[in-house]
C-alpha cells in the first residue's frame, strides 16, 4: 500500500471532500455551544420526578447517550439506558420514565419507531433533532418537548451536540454533580489538545498521526473499562465510518473471561491485529489496571501488537472527551493515509435506500 504523506495539505484536501477535519477541529466549540443551547431550552417542572431514562438512537446520534449513561453509572442519580432498536424495553411503562429520542436527521426509522411506542404508552418524551419526522411528531404531541438545533455535518461529527444538550438536561435536573465546572474544564482541555493533534503539527511530533500509522494494513481492537468502554466503542465506529477499517472493541474486565483465549487461531491473522488499551490512571479500577498489564504481557508473548492511550483530564468527563477527540483525529488521519474520503458512507446510504424501498 502506498501511504500518503499526512503532512501534505494538498493531498489531504483532495480526499477530504466535505471538510471532516474542520468538524473534528471544531469539537470543543461545538460541545460548548450545545451545552449553552441546552441550558436555555424548554424544560417542564414535571421532569423533576424522573428516575429512569431511555435514550432511543442509532449510530452517531446514540453516542451522546452512551457517554451520558457512562457518567451516570459512575456519578449520577438516575438510571440511563441507550436503546438501539425499534421497540422500547417492556419495563418502560411508568410516568417516572423519560424517553429521549435522539436523531440527527429526525428520520432514523428505529428511533421513529421507538418514539411511536412512547406515544402509545403515554410516556414523557424529549426529542433532540435537527428536524425531520421526529420534530413533526414532537410538535403534534401535546406535552412532549422538542430541542431542535442546526448543524451541517454527518451525525457522527455532531457528537458535541448529542452529548452537550444531554449534559445540560442532566445539570438542570440535578442528575450529575459539578457539571458547570467539568464542562468548562473539558472545553479548555480539548482546545489545548487540538494544538497537539491538529493537522499543522507534523507527524514526527503528532501522536494522532503516529497512531493512525499503526493501523495501516492491520485490524484494530480497542479496549476500555467502565465509562471508557464507551470511548472504545466510539473509536471502533469512527474507524469504521471515517477510515473504512474493519475494527472491533472489547470491554474490560470482561475480555479477560473470553477474548484472551482466542489468541491461537487463525494464526495467520494474529500478526495483523493491533490492540489499543484506553487507560485512565484516575478512574480505572485498581484490579483493571493489573489486568491491562497482564493482558499486554499475554498478547505480546503471542505476537499480538499492543498500544496504550492514557486519558488525561481533571474529571471523568474531561478524560472521556480527551480520548474521544484523540480517536476522532486518529480515524481521520487513518482515512487520509489509505486514500479514503473520511466523510463518504456509501454502504450505509445503500442500506437506507434498500430499506426504504421495502417499507
Amino acid at each position: 500500500m502506498n501511504l500518503i504523506n499526512l503532512d501534505d495539505r494538498r493531498q489531504l484536501d483532495s480526499l477530504d471532500s466535505e471538510n471532516m477535519l474542520a468538524h473534528i477541529d471544531g469539537l470543543p466549540e461545538q460541545f460548548e455551544k450545545a451545552w449553552n443551547v441546552g441550558l436555555g431550552q424548554e424544560l417542564p417542572e414535571s421532569l423533576q420526578s424522573i428516575r429512569q431514562v431511555v435514550i432511543c438512537g442509532m449510530g452517531g446520534s446514540a453516542i451522546g447517550g452512551d457517554l451520558l449513561a457512562g457518567l451516570m453509572n459512575a456519578q449520577g442519580s438516575v438510571s440511563v439506558l441507550v436503546n438501539r432498536g425499534y421497540d422500547l424495553p417492556y419495563w418502560a411503562r411508568q410516568d417516572d420514565t423519560l424517553v429521549i429520542a435522539s436523531s440527527f436527521s429526525g428520520n432514523t426509522e428505529e428511533t421513529i419507531a421507538g418514539y411511536e411506542d412512547t406515544v402509545e404508552r403515554g410516556l414523557p418524551a424529549l426529542a433532540i433533532t435537527t428536524g425531520g419526522k421526529l420534530a413533526q411528531m414532537a410538535h403534534s404531541n401535546p406535552g412532549h418537548i422538542l430541542w431542535q438545533f442546526d448543524h451541517k455535518a454527518q451525525p457522527r461529527a455532531a457528537i458535541g451536540w448529542s452529548l452537550g444538550m444531554l449534559l445540560a438536561l442532566a445539570h438542570r435536573l440535578d442528575w450529575l454533580p459539578n457539571l458547570e465546572t467539568d464542562v468548562a474544564a473539558t472545553v479548555n482541555a480539548m482546545k489545548a489538545h487540538r494544538t497537539t493533534y491538529g493537522f499543522d503539527t507534523p507527524a514526527a511530533t503528532n501522536p494522532a498521526k503516529r497512531q493512525a500509522g499503526q493501523f495501516m494494513e492491520r485490524m484494530p481492537v480497542i479496549f476500555g473499562s467502565g465509562a471508557f468502554e464507551i470511548v472504545a466503542r466510539r473509536w471502533k465506529t469512527q474507524l469504521n465510518e471515517n477510515s473504512k477499517i474493519w475494527a472491533m472493541y472489547e470491554p474490560m474486565p470482561e475480555a479477560n473471561h473470553n477474548n484472551v483465549v482466542g489468541i491461537e487461531y487463525p494464526d495467520f491473522l494474529l500478526s495483523k491485529l493491533v490492540t489499543v488499551f484506553i487507560r485512565s490512571e484516575r478512574f480505572d479500577h485498581p484490579r483493571v489496571k493489573l489486568r491491562y498489564d497482564l493482558t499486554a504481557q499475554l498478547y505480546l508473548e503471542n505476537g499480538i501488537g499492543i498500544d496504550t492511550f492514557n486519558a488525561e483530564g481533571s474529571c471523568m468527563l474531561s478524560q472521556m472527551m480527551h480520548a474521544i477527540q484523540f480517536g476522532d483525529y486518529v480515524s481521520f488521519y487513518a482515512a487520509i493515509a489509505q486514500g479514503a474520503d473520511p466523510t463518504a458512507i456509501a454502504p450505509i446510504n445503500w442500506l437506507k435506500q434498500q430499506m426504504a424501498e421495502r417499507n
